[in-house]
């Protein structure tokens, strides 16, 4: 095999597989049972959030309208500032909730 070849071969594989491990760094959901999401009572949905430990909680709270969530719009999932490298639920919610200026 040339030399030319094989640096392409060597350069493309590594392409390949930072792209892959980006796209599943990105896409990793936040599960409830995390701690720091367990902590803050982070749900899937806003509906399950435990109104007796958080009397605060308002239906009309989600993180898609949250300003620490970085949702485009008609995105299901997107990234939070809270939780670093996981993605939080449009419909979800948690006690460090921040209305997002209108």
């Amino acid at each position: 095999m040339n030399r030319e070849r094989r640096v392409f071969i060597l350069v493309a594989g590594a392409i390949s597989a930072t792209a892959a491990a980006s796209l599943a760094r990105a896409q990793a959901h936040l599960e409830e049972k995390d701690p720091q999401a367990a902590a803050l009572g982070y749900v899937e949905d806003t509906a399950r959030a435990d109104e007796k430990k958080f009397p605060q909680h308002a239906a009309s709270q989600t993180c898609e309208r949250c300003a620490l969530g970085q949702f485009k719009t008609g995105e299901s999932y997107a990234n939070c500032t809270l939780f670093a490298g996981k993605q939080v639920s449009a419909k979800g919610w948690c006690s460090a909730f921040v209305k997002r200026a209108a």
